[in-house]
């Protein structure tokens, strides 16, 4: 359980470093993403980046769990 623990927010802290490399790739503006924006807010919520990730966390989390 530790080793989940530190894995995980290993992996969370490398996702924020990347972050700025992340959104000049377009990851989180993908087509699909609802964004509406009114006179004084803005609602963003990317839907099809949530699938990607997910999509993407599922090969890698299956693959390192046959090995």
């Amino acid at each position: 359980m530790q080793r989940i623990l530190i894995t995980l927010g290993l992996f969370i802290a490398s996702i924020g470093v990347l972050y700025p490399y992340l959104k000049k790739i377009g990851l989180g503006r993908l087509p699909g993403d609802i964004i509406l924006r009114g006179e004084n807010s803005t609602f963003y919520f990317p839907v099809i980046s949530c699938i990607a990730i997910s999509l993407f966390l599922t090969i890698i989390l299956n693959f390192f769990r046959s090995s």
